[in-house]
C-alpha cells in the first residue's frame, strides 16, 4: 500500500507477475464466466451483464443498471465513493426490495461437511439469507467476507444498499448454491463483527496510502512475510531489508516483530543472541535455539547447517523415488518414478505414467491406476523375495493431495484402488518424505526447496530454468491448453524436468546417508 502510493516508486523495478498466481487468476475467471452463464440462462429476463470497458464506462453502465432495477446485475462497478475514498467491482448485485446485497462468485470452497450454514440453492438466488443447511458448515474465508464488507460500504455511499440488513453471499467452487454471511454478526476473533474489521483495516490502509502520496513518516515498513514470494514489490523491499539486515531475513512474520520488540532487529543481533536468554521472548515458528542458529547461517553464507551431529534416512533394498506434476487444481497428469537398489526382475531407472489430454479428463484415471498398479507390483515382488521397500517424496502434501483425490474423483474406474489401500500405503513406513528429514536435521538459511537443497548434494537439474511455476507454462504449451498445437518439445521438456525430481530426491538420499554430509558445519561450531 505505501509503496503504490509513493510517488518516488512509480518507475521502481519490480517483480515479474507469479506465473502459479497468474494461473490461479484465469481459473477464477474462468470458474466466474462459467457461474455467470448458468444464472444468465436462469433469469434472463431480469439478468444484465455490465460490458468491458473503461472503469469510468463501467461505473456509468452500472450506474444505469441501478436506476433501472435490474434484478441481477452481473460484472458491476458500483459508482465510486469521493468522500470515504472507496471503489470496487463485484461480481454480482442481486436486488431486494429495500436496495441491493452483493454476492461473490469464487474459486475455492466455502463450506465443509456439517451443519449450520446458511444457503440459497442457485435457483432461489433471490431469496437472500436463505435457510439453514443441514449438510454444510461455513469454512471461514476471512478474505472473501472483507472482500463483501468493501462492497457493502461502496453501495452504502452511493444509497443502493439494503439497509434492513448486513447480508452478503458467495457462490464457491462447487457452484450449487449460495453461502449467506452476515457481515454484522460478531464471528470474527474477540466477537468483532466482518464490518468492523474491515472499517478498522480499510483506515489503517488509507492512512498509509495518506503518508506516502503526501510524503509524511512513512507508517509502513518492509518486513519479509509469506506472500512476498508473490509480490511484485519484493525486488524493492529485498534491497531494503538487505542493506538493514533485518531480522525477517531469517524469521518471517510474528516472530520477526517479537524479536524487534526484544530489542532483535537486525540478523547480526539475533546471531549474538543466547538462546538461553530469558529477556528474549519465546519464539511461535521455530525454537529460539534454532532462530539464532539461522541467523549464523546466514551471516556465513551457508545454504545448510546440522542442526543434529548426526544425520539418518532410513534405507531399504528396494527404493522409489516419486514425483507428481499437476496442473493447479484441474489435475495430476503425470507421475514419476525413480526404481532403485536389489534388482527383483523390474527394469530399473526412471518411468513416466502420463497423460496429455488437457486437464480436466478421464484420461487420468488410465495414467493415475498405471502408476498404482506398477508400484503395488514393485512392492509385491520386493515382498516375494523377502526384500525391504520404501518409496519417497519430497514434501508429500502435494502427492498425498493427489494420491487420495485420485482415488475419489475415478472411484469405480478400471485399475484406481479403494481409498483404504491408498491410506495404508500412506500411513506405513514404506512411504517416506525426505523434506521432514532435511526440515529434522538441517536449519535451511535460504529456505527447504528441493530445488535449493539437493545442489548442496551435488545434483544439478539439466534445465536452468526448471521450477514449479515454469512447469505450469510448460504444460499449457506441452498440451495445446491455449489453442495451439501440442507443443512435443514441451513434453520431452517436462519429462526431463521430472525425471531430474526424482533423481534430485535419490541423489539427496545418499548423499545424506553418506560420510560427505559430515562436511557440512555443525550449527554448535558456527
Amino acid at each position: 500500500m505505501h509503496l503504490e502510493h509513493d510517488p518516488a516508486m512509480r518507475d521502481a523495478p519490480r517483480g515479474a507477475p507469479d506465473p502459479t498466481a497468474e494461473l490461479r487468476k484465469g481459473d477464477a475467471m474462468a470458474h466466474r464466466r462459467m457461474v455467470a452463464d448458468q444464472l444468465a440462462e436462469r433469469f434472463a429476463g431480469d439478468w444484465v451483464e455490465i460490458p468491458a470497458g473503461s472503469s469510468a464506462e463501467r461505473e456509468a453502465a452500472t450506474v444505469e443498471a441501478l436506476a433501472a432495477g435490474h434484478a441481477f446485475i452481473w460484472s458491476a462497478q458500483p459508482p465510486r465513493d469521493l468522500d470515504g475514498g472507496r471503489r470496487g467491482t463485484i461480481d454480482l448485485l442481486v436486488r431486494t426490495s429495500h436496495g441491493y446485497v452483493p454476492v461473490l462468485v469464487v474459486r475455492h470452497k466455502v463450506t465443509d461437511p456439517g451443519a449450520g450454514a446458511r444457503t440459497s440453492p442457485l435457483a432461489d438466488l433471490a431469496v437472500i439469507g436463505g435457510k439453514q443447511d443441514a449438510k454444510r458448515k461455513v469454512r471461514p474465508q476471512p478474505r472473501d467476507q472483507l472482500r463483501l464488507a468493501h462492497i457493502r460500504r461502496l453501495l452504502q455511499a452511493g444509497g443502493h444498499a439494503d439497509e434492513r440488513h448486513a447480508l452478503a453471499g458467495v457462490i464457491g467452487l462447487e457452484g450449487d448454491v449460495v453461502v449467506w454471511h452476515d457481515l454484522e454478526a460478531p464471528t470474527w476473533p474477540g466477537g468483532r463483527t466482518a464490518l468492523a474489521e474491515y472499517d478498522a483495516r480499510f483506515a489503517d490502509r488509507v492512512a498509509v496510502a495518506d503518508a506516502a502520496a503526501t510524503g509524511g513518516d512513512p507508517l509502513a515498513e518492509p518486513t519479509r512475510i509469506v506472500e512476498c514470494r508473490s509480490c511484485p514489490w519484493w525486488p524493492v523491499c529485498e534491497a531494503t531489508l538487505l542493506e538493514a539486515r533485518d531480522v525477517s531475513l531469517v524469521v518471517r512474520g510474528e516472530d520477526a516483530a517479537l524479536l524487534r520488540a526484544a530489542g532483535v532487529p537486525t540478523v547480526d543481533a539475533l546471531a549474538r543472541v543466547d538462546p538461553l536468554d530469558k529477556d528474549v521472548p519465546p519464539l511461535v515458528g521455530m525454537p529460539l535455539v534454532d532462530a539464532v542458529g539461522l541467523a549464523r547461517a546466514w551471516l556465513a553464507d551457508l545454504t545448510l547447517v546440522r542442526r543434529t551431529e548426526r544425520i539418518g534416512v532410513p534405507r531399504a533394498d528396494v527404493e522409489v523415488d516419486v514425483d507428481m506434476e499437476s496442473f493447479g487444481d484441474a489435475g495430476a497428469y503425470l507421475w514419476g518414478v525413480l526404481l532403485s537398489g536389489v534388482d527383483i526382475g523390474e527394469p530399473q531407472g526412471y518411468r513416466a505414467f502420463v497423460s496429455w489430454d488437457p486437464l480436466p479428463t478421464v484420461d487420468e484415471a488410465r495414467s493415475f491406476a498405471e502408476f498404482w498398479q506398477w508400484l503395488t507390483a514393485v512392492r509385491k515382488a520386493a515382498a516375494d523375495r523377502g526384500l525391504t521397500f520404501r518409496a519417497y517424496c519430497y514434501n508429500e502434501l502435494a502427492e498425498n493431495r493427489w494420491l487420495l483425490a485420485s482415488v475419489k474423483r475415478f472411484a469405480g474406474r478400471p485399475g484406481i484402488p479403494a481409498k483404504r489401500e491408498v491410506l495404508d500405503f500412506i500411513e506405513s513406513d514404506q512411504w517416506f518424505d525426505l523434506f521432514g528429514s532435511v526440515r529434522e536435521h538441517f536449519l535451511c538459511s535460504h529456505g527447504k526447496g528441493l530445488k535449493t537443497i539437493a545442489p548442496v548434494a551435488g545434483f544439478k537439474w539439466r534445465d536452468d530454468e526448471a521450477s514449479g511455476e515454469n512447469s505450469m507454462r510448460w504444460y499449457r504449451d506441452a498440451v495445446g491448453l491455449d489453442g495451439g498445437e501440442p507443443d512435443h518439445a514441451q513434453r520431452k521438456r517436462l519429462l526431463e524436468y521430472n525425471e531430474d525430481d526424482v533423481r534430485a530426491t535419490a541423489a539427496l538420499r545418499v548423499w545424506m546417508t553418506s560420510p560427505a554430509v559430515t562436511e557440512i558445519p555443525y550449527v554448535g561450531d558456527i
